[in-house]
C-alpha cells in the first residue's frame, strides 16, 4: 500500500458520467433557463385562439375585438380559429388536448364549462375542471328572446298565452345543446308552463338565418346577434335574459318581470389546456388585463351589449365552480335534457 492510501498496481476510480450523458446534463443546464426565457418572452410567435362557435356569431364578434386588441400590445398575431360544433363541446377540446405552451388558448365560459359538467355529465371528451387553465373572464352578456315576424304577440304575456294554447306547435333554436341559449329556452318552458320544439345549431348564426327565413318561430340568442336583426325591424323582441334590462336595449324588458328568478348570462374565460407554465398564465393575464380595460374595447363591447370583464386567475376559477353550483339547480329544476 502507497503512502497515498492506494493499493499498489491498482489504478484508482475515477466517477466519470459518460460522454452522452454529461453532455445530457449540461444540456438540462443549459436548456432551463431558455425555457424559462421563452415563457417569460410570451407571445414570440403566432398565438392560436379557438373559438368553439361558428363565425358570425356573438362570440366571433367579441372574440375578434378582443384578439385585435391582444395583437395591438403584444406585436404578435392572435388569430381566431372558428371550430364549431356540439354546443361548443368540438372547439373547447382542441384547447384541452393542445400543447401546454400558451400558443393555443380559446374561448371556454358558461356552456362548456358550467352548464356541460351537469347537462351532458358523462358524455363529455374532456374534464371541465381538471383539463384546463382559467386565466381571466373575457365579458358577460343577457341573451335576448326574439321572434320571426310571422309570430302572432307583441309581448310576453300575449307570447306565453299563444304558446299555452298551442302546446308543441312553435319552435325555439339554439346555438347548440347546452348552450346558455338552450338553457334559456328551458327555463323559460319551465317557468312560463309551456311546451316548446328545442332545435339545436351548430352556432347562433346559422340558427337566426333559419329564423329569418321562418325555418323556426323563435330563438334565445345572445344580445349582439339579437341586436344585429331587431335594431333594423327584421325580428321582434320580447326580452332579455338578464335579472335586470340591459342599458344597450332599455326599452326591451327582463324576463324576471313576468317569470320571477329568471336570471341566465353568457359569460366567457381565457382558457388554455392545463399545466400552462405560471410565467405563461402571468404574462397572457397582463396583457388580457390591458386588453380589457383599454377604453374602445370597452365601449365596442358595450355597443354590442356586452360587459368588458377582467379578473384574476383565482376569481375565475371560483366563478366558474360557483356557476356549475348554481346551474345545475337550475337544469335539474327545469328538467332540460340534451335533445
Amino acid at each position: 500500500m502507497t503512502s497515498s492510501g492506494r493499493i499498489a498496481g491498482i489504478a484508482p476510480v475515477r466517477h466519470r458520467l459518460p460522454r452522452r450523458a454529461a453532455l445530457g446534463v449540461l444540456g438540462g443546464a443549459i436548456a432551463a433557463p431558455m425555457v424559462a426565457r421563452a415563457q417569460d418572452a410570451w407571445p414570440s410567435r403566432v398565438v392560436r385562439y379557438i373559438n368553439p362557435f361558428p363565425a358570425g356569431g356573438a362570440t366571433d364578434t367579441l372574440s375578434r375585438i378582443f384578439c385585435q386588441k391582444m395583437t395591438e400590445l403584444t406585436g404578435q398575431q392572435f388569430v381566431v380559429e372558428n371550430r364549431g360544433g356540439s354546443g361548443g363541446d368540438v372547439g373547447v377540446d382542441i384547447v384541452a388536448k393542445s400543447a401546454p405552451d400558451g400558443y393555443t388558448i380559446g374561448l371556454g365560459g358558461i356552456a362548456s364549462h358550467a352548464i356541460a359538467p351537469t347537462l351532458k355529465k358523462g358524455q363529455l371528451p374532456f374534464d371541465p375542471e381538471k383539463d384546463f387553465t382559467f386565466v381571466t373572464n373575457l365579458w358577460w352578456l343577457p341573451n335576448m328572446l326574439v321572434a320571426n315576424l310571422d309570430v302572432p304577440a307583441k309581448t310576453v304575456p300575449e307570447l306565453i298565452a299563444l304558446l299555452r294554447k298551442n302546446p308543441g306547435k312553435y319552435s325555439y333554436a339554439s346555438a347548440g345543446n347546452g348552450t346558455t341559449l338552450h338553457l334559456s329556452g328551458e327555463l323559460f318552458k319551465q317557468l312560463a308552463q309551456v311546451d316548446m320544439l328545442h332545435v339545436p345549431y351548430r352556432g347562433a348564426a346559422p340558427a337566426m338565418v333559419d329564423l329569418l327565413a321562418g325555418q323556426v318561430h323563435m330563438i334565445f340568442d345572445n344580445i349582439p346577434g339579437s341586436l344585429a336583426q331587431y335594431r333594423p325591424g327584421k325580428v321582434r323582441g320580447f326580452a332579455v335574459t338578464s335579472a335586470q334590462r340591459s342599458a344597450v336595449v332599455p326599452d326591451i324588458p327582463a324576463l324576471s318581470e313576468f317569470l320571477p328568478g329568471f336570471d341566465i348570462r353568457s359569460w366567457t374565460a381565457l382558457v388554455g389546456p392545463a399545466k400552462l407554465p405560471a410565467p405563461v398564465v402571468e404574462r397572457m393575464s397582463m396583457f388580457s388585463k390591458k386588453a380589457l380595460e383599454s377604453p374602445d374595447v370597452v365601449k365596442a363591447y358595450l355597443d354590442l351589449g356586452a360587459t368588458a370583464w377582467w379578473s384574476t386567475q383565482q376569481e375565475v376559477s371560483a366563478y366558474r365552480a360557483s356557476e356549475e353550483k348554481r346551474l345545475a339547480e337550475i337544469i335539474k329544476k327545469a328538467g332540460a335534457k340534451v335533445d
